[in-house]
Order: C-alpha cells, then structure tokens, then sequence
C-alpha cells in the first residue's frame, strides 16, 4: 500500500498546459488538470488535496480567463509536485500565468453579498491552499500560484515501489 506520492529520482514532476483565455480554455484547463493530477494518483492517494486542487485550479483558470484576458493570447497552467527533503513532504505548486500583469489579485477585505454573481474565488484560494501569492512575468504579465501540502507518510510506514504495468 502506497502512503506518499513516490518521486522516484527526488526530482519534480511538472506538466505545463497553454490554454485559450475563454471559458472553453479554462474548462479545458480544468479537464487537463484532473486528468494529470489523477496520473499521479492524488485522487486516491490524497484525496482531500485532490478536491482542494481541482477547485484552486477552477478558481485560478477562470479568473485568468476573465480579468487575465487579452485578445490573441492565452494562459498558462503549470503543475508541479516536488519533495521538500527536510521534512518528506510533498508539495503540490499550481501556477496560472495571464499576460495581465496590471491587474493583480487582491484577495477580498469584506464578504460579498450573499446574491452576488463573483467574488468569491480568492476567498476559495485562500481558505483551501497552504500559501499563495502572485509573481510578476517577464514582460508584462503575472504569475498566481498556490501550493497543498500533501501529508507525509506515517512514521514507520514503507512506500511501496512503483510497479511497471
């Protein structure tokens, strides 16, 4: 029985998607993000950061395809697992890059009404990630990032080795 998501060399696992700044491309983002978090087996593995993600992932991919829009150019969605060596964790890093580096997120000072329509989704973001914040990207867009600490394997439990089908 497996009780950790195995790295095998200690490096990370990344995969990068290019999506369309629409409501289709953050579907597709949505989509492409389950399907590789489920290859790395978080679904089963961790099952409660796997919800988490795909809802930061949600989140993030529409507000890139929304207040991150520009005409002609897409956005970015990068996952990533690495080990932190000194305490055997792993962490999950989800990225979403927009070419709208003028207009960064801030996250809600006081809670919307109870019919709005938005506003919400940074208050998602903060309550489900361990950290998150914003990076600026060269040349003129930004980065919006969160990260899941996955949970550590039990004190004396072995990780079974990957087996190849």
């Amino acid at each position: 029985m497996k009780s950790e998501i195995p790295l095998d060399d200690g490096s990370p696992r990344a995969h990068t998607a290019l999506l369309s700044s629409t409501p289709k491309g953050a579907a597709t983002g949505r989509r492409v993000a389950r399907q590789q978090l489920t290859a790395w087996e978080l679904n089963s593995l961790c099952p409660e950061a796997f919800h988490s993600a795909l809802i930061i992932i949600a989140e993030l991919a529409a507000n890139a395809s929304t207040h991150g829009r520009t005409p002609g150019r897409g956005f970015e969605l990068h996952l990533s697992l690495a080990s932190v060596r000194r305490s055997r964790a792993t962490v999950l890093r989800i990225e979403v890059s927009d070419c709208r580096g003028d207009r960064r997120p801030v996250l809600p000072t006081s809670a919307c009404s109870a019919d709005a329509q938005s506003g919400r989704g940074l208050t998602l973001v903060d309550a489900l990630a361990d950290r998150w914040g914003t990076l600026p990207r060269d040349p003129n867009g930004k980065t919006v990032w969160a990260e899941l600490d996955l949970p550590a394997p039990e004190s004396g439990t072995e990780v079974a080795p990957d087996v190849a089908a």
